[in-house]
């Protein structure tokens, strides 16, 4: 009884840390006045689970569940000789460290989060957010070096990418794409709550045949720590004999 009682709250753990509240950081290339100053690369788009609740304090290359971001437009004159490109990368955080990539900055104290965050709420008088794509070693020459400054600019340019390592062949900042940007500080929302899923009916099952919820995990770990007590109360009685 002892082992089940072991396995249902095991359970119990598993399925709350399952509907944990993670972040989302959404951004898209219409939320700014968009100037290419290298290369005419006008259009982008990021989304970021971070598996953290949304909450103040310092964020340097925080536990990621997916990584999806998309570049695209023209070139010329570049390392690469591409005409065009549409870089179209959708992984997992673990992915996303192991080719050199990086995340970092810090929600301020001060922050209401009510209704996410905006870029005013990040800390810092220059750089505030980076997002820095860097590949080492995939053959791309497009990942993106992504910055926004607490002054209402930015910039996404192509990363420093190691495109082949053996022979090496690398790209600097800026060598495919620069392409400028402008936006508001206070009304710029980079930053919102994914709250968990509500759990599923009493009744054991989802609809769609989903997990036992947690209500009846409580009650079946219930059960089984009075059954333990009762088994136990039953052998001091039959030794009390």
């Amino acid at each position: 009884m002892r082992r089940i009682t072991t396995a249902v709250a095991l359970s119990l753990l598993f399925a709350s840390a399952a509907h944990a509240q993670t972040t989302r950081v959404s951004i898209s290339s219409t939320d700014f006045v968009v100037t290419p100053a290298f290369n005419n690369v006008p259009l982008f788009s990021f989304e970021i689970e971070i598996n953290a609740p949304l909450a103040a304090g310092v964020y340097d290359d925080p536990a990621i569940v997916s990584v999806f971001y998309t570049v695209q437009g023209n070139l010329a004159n570049t390392p690469s000789g591409f005409p065009a490109f549409a870089l179209e990368r959708d992984i997992s955080g673990t992915e996303f460290y192991a080719q050199g990539s990086s995340l970092s900055f810090e929600i301020s104290p001060n922050a209401v989060l009510d209704d996410g965050v905006q870029v005013a709420e990040l800390v810092g008088a220059d750089i505030v957010f980076t997002f820095n794509g860097r590949e080492i070693d995939n053959g791309r020459f497009h990942p993106a070096l992504f910055e926004l400054r607490a002054d209402g600019t930015g910039r996404i340019q192509n990363s420093n990418n190691i495109v082949t390592q053996d022979p090496l062949l690398q790209v600097d900042f800026g060598d495919e794409y620069i392409t400028d940007l402008a936006f508001d500080p206070g009304n710029l929302t980079l930053m919102t709550a994914i709250n968990p899923p509500p759990p599923p009916p009493p009744g054991g099952f989802s609809r769609g045949g989903g997990s036992v919820s947690l209500a009846m995990l409580a009650g079946l770990l219930l059960i089984a720590i009075a059954v333990a007590a009762s088994r136990r109360r039953s052998r001091v009685s039959v030794r009390s004999m």
